[in-house]
């Protein structure tokens, strides 16, 4: 067996090399003379598995160290029979955190009370449904819109988009990247927003269309944004504009990046019957990067920025960020992993 693997992709070296070659490759860098012989490819967003890539090789399964799966051309897979497996939920806790972090420290510079506030949550899938839940544990009045759930469950606790950008203090992008919600953040989209509404996205960044948002923005509240069109090429404009701007890492965290290497490797092993490695999880290696759970009871707006900045210090990373826009994927690959804090 041989498997090529994105060389970024943490807690994985040792762990495959007594059942077989294991060769690892900067993700941008994998190229098809690469896996010619490879029966197992273990990725991240950073590698384009397409055709171009992926015909005439050995390949059978190819393990995404992630949610979404836009980095892979799904339909070539299936009609070539090569297996995809991704790690759905393996970041949540991490964009969860990086979410409040963010919410509560651009409200805090800009003296924004956040009590009472209405957020409109667009996808309701692992990470949406998290941020739902503690938005609540807060005191936010919440907003939901996802159609296929809505859908499948009954509209009873969605509503329209329309509804939602009309009537949100906060509105954040939770939604997968397809066809049907690729721009969906577009001109129509910020015009029926609230004047003065925050806009995250921490989902990805073709779904929204930055000029739209770069237009809306003197009406808009607070910006956050962590996906972009085009990476590692970032609009250095819009970035200029932002409150808020990070290269793609709100998921980087420590529990985050072991749920994501886990669903890879026992994706793998399960394929390849490997049963000493069906139930792989890597251990913590530093303590004080172990989860942290926090107590916001009885606490003001200004006591829970402080507590959010404490354990996640976002501005640092905006601020790395902005001194090396053009070091994009140099920041995401020195990342230090930081813990996650949940709250109940």
């Amino acid at each position: 067996m041989k498997i090529v693997a994105d060389a970024s992709i943490p807690f994985l070296k040792g762990v495959f090399e007594p059942f077989g070659e294991v060769v690892y490759i900067p993700g941008p860098e994998i190229r098809r003379e690469d896996i010619t012989d490879a029966d197992a490819l273990i990725v991240s967003t950073r590698t384009r598995c397409n055709a171009a890539l992926l015909s005439g090789t050995g390949v059978k399964i190819i393990a995404t160290a992630t949610i979404g799966t836009d980095h892979i051309d799904m339909t070539w897979c299936k009609d070539n029979g090569v297996f995809v497996k991704n790690a759905p939920g393996c970041n949540s806790g991490g964009v969860l955190n990086y979410f409040f972090s963010a919410l509560y420290g651009a409200a805090s510079r800009k003296s924004i009370p956040l009590t009472g506030a209405t957020m409109g949550i667009i996808g309701v899938g692992h990470v949406g449904s998290r941020i739902e839940l503690v938005a609540r544990t807060l005191g936010f009045h919440v907003l939901l819109c996802d159609p296929p759930r809505a859908e499948a469950e009954g509209p009873a606790q969605f509503c329209t988009l329309d509804y939602l950008l009309e009537n949100s203090d906060v509105v954040t992008l939770h939604a997968p990247l397809n066809e049907e919600t690729r721009g969906m953040a577009d001109e129509s989209f910020f015009e029926k927003m609230k004047f003065g509404a925050f806009f995250v996205n921490t989902a990805r960044g073709e779904l929204v269309k930055e000029d739209a948002l770069m237009s809306a923005i003197p009406k808009l509240g607070p910006v956050i944004i962590d996906t972009w069109n085009h990476e590692p090429h970032v609009n250095q404009t819009l970035m200029s504009m932002v409150d808020i701007a990070t290269p793609h890492i709100a998921g980087y965290s420590y529990q985050g990046k072991q749920n994501a290497t886990t669903a890879a490797v026992r994706a793998v092993a399960r394929f390849f019957g490997i049963a000493e490695l069906y139930e792989f999880f890597p251990p913590i290696e530093v303590k004080e990067l172990e989860a942290v759970h926090l107590d916001v009871s009885n606490l003001n707006q200004g006591q829970i920025a402080s507590l959010f900045q404490y354990n996640y210090p976002i501005f640092t990373d905006d601020f790395m960020f902005r001194m090396n826009p053009s070091g994009f994927t140099r920041l995401q690959e020195n990342y230090r992993y930081r813990r996650e804090f949940y709250i109940d």
